[in-house]
């Protein structure tokens, strides 16, 4: 095989490369003595028909497969004596389109080599991990707002109006034009106001009422109501209040630790404290890897492969677009083009990739196969009922296997580094970490 150098800028390589007449013919024959010792024809025993005649009958669909071969051999073995790493896959081009027996194949190819990612000394990287204590009064926060969440109601005072959040019981009839209409009446109907579970408008003019009051509530139908002889309508609800509720918060006690799993009071507390404490240390984490990703991108500097920083330049300008039009779907979708800041975002995504993919590397980051299937576990528990299914689907699906293992890899590689790095753990409030993650969302 000669290999022909026609580029070298940058990161972009192209060659040309010229397989032999001759190589391909030493290849053809290897391929149909291959085939010879299981073929038969009429006046010959199995595995004694002559090369020629294999030739004249399989010539043809063999000369398909040896072509095909002899490309991504010819490929493959370029890639292995140059040490190049293409960032994608390479184009590849067959110049002759008339090739045929005899001729020598003329090949191009053409690709982005990936960069060479420098040594950094981690341990010039000083960091702070912010950590918060648990304390009793944020348990006692989350138990309140566990105690809300449990929350029944219970009668108001006799005269007593509505507040929002309050419940009232109703009859209501509907009309539209002065006709009643199918599904437009109940009776000792329990509604929350401030709940949105009714019509646009309509709980908002419940509040203030009191029990014996009979309002008349005027509304109009959304134009997207599922009801299209209702949509767009106005509409007057005639709905007596036959009584006024007020939230009761459940009482703190050994009977609300059983409704949420838990032996007793006691235990409870424990498991909140727990949960509250790994909420904590993951948001403290986040921060510490966001800072360490900040600092690792001032370090490095390299050329990147255009064709990858393309790439995640359109895939986030159409996240962000969608972002902003979630209601736009499928071929409604606009070709959006992306900004100077989508592709400043772009290369430090691919810039800090490579390096924490090369860092991996040298490190001998491997996810295990324990490791994986926990993380495919805990993805699948967001389909109720349906974990087995996603589980298959996910095993079978490389792609979707990849987007759950890509980032249990990055976050082992980040562990890595800080393994090297200098962390220093600084304790300081909720109100302080909070606030340092709000002010860092806020940069992005």
């Amino acid at each position: 095989m000669q290999v022909t150098e026609t580029k070298s800028e940058g990161l972009k390589r192209e060659y040309a490369l010229v397989v032999t007449a001759s190589e391909i013919e030493a290849k053809t024959t290897e391929k149909l003595e291959g085939l010879r010792k299981d073929v038969q024809m009429p006046g010959f025993r199995k595995g004694k028909v002559p090369l020629a005649l294999l030739k004249q009958r399989f010539g043809k669909s063999v000369m398909g497969e040896i072509v095909q071969e002899t490309v991504e051999g010819s490929v493959a073995s370029h890639l292995e004596e140059s040490g190049h790493r293409p960032a994608r896959t390479p184009d590849i081009k067959i110049t002759n389109e008339d090739f045929k027996d005899g001729d020598d194949l003329n090949v191009e190819i053409a690709y982005e080599c990936l960069p060479d990612v420098p040594e950094l000394d981690y341990s010039t990287i000083a960091l702070e991990r912010k950590t918060v204590a648990v304390d009793e009064e944020a348990v006692d926060e989350a138990l309140n707002r566990l105690a809300s969440s449990a929350s029944d109601f219970e009668a108001r005072e006799p005269g007593e109006a509505a507040e929002d959040g309050d419940q009232v019981v109703i009859d209501f009839l509907g009309k539209v034009d002065d006709e009643a209409f199918e599904g437009g009446e109940a009776e000792d109907y329990p509604l929350v106001l401030g709940s949105n579970s009714f019509i646009p408008g309509f709980e908002e003019q419940l509040v203030g009422t009191k029990a014996g009051d009979t309002p008349a509530v005027n509304v109009s139908f959304p134009e997207d109501y599922n009801a299209e002889h209702l949509a767009g309508k106005a509409a007057v609800f005639e709905c007596t209040i036959k009584e006024v509720r007020k939230p009761k918060p459940a009482e703190i006690d050994d009977a609300l630790a059983e409704r949420f799993g838990a032996e007793n009071l006691e235990q409870l507390r424990e498991q909140i404290s727990t949960q509250i404490g790994q909420e904590f240390d993951g948001a403290s984490r986040a921060l510490v890897k966001r800072r360490l990703l900040d600092s690792l991108d001032e370090m490095v500097s390299f050329d990147l492969p255009k064709s990858l920083v393309d790439i995640e330049a359109n895939s986030i300008a159409q996240q962000l677009w969608h972002e902003e039009n979630p209601d736009v779907q499928g071929q409604e979708r606009p070709e959006v083009e992306p900004t100077d800041e989508h592709t400043k975002l772009a290369e430090r995504r691919v810039r800090l990739g490579l390096l924490l993919a090369e860092v991996g590397q040298r490190e001998t980051v491997e996810i295990s196969d324990g490791d994986l299937g926990q993380a495919i576990m805990a993805q699948a528990r967001q389909y109720p009922g349906q974990e087995r299914e996603f589980f298959e689907f996910v095993k079978s699906n490389r792609e979707a296997l990849e987007q759950i293992r890509a980032p249990l890899f990055e976050d082992k590689v980040v562990d890595a580094i800080l393994a090297k790095a200098n962390v220093t753990e600084v304790p300081v409030s909720k109100t302080d970490l909070e606030a340092e993650i709000e002010a860092l969302d806020s940069d992005d």
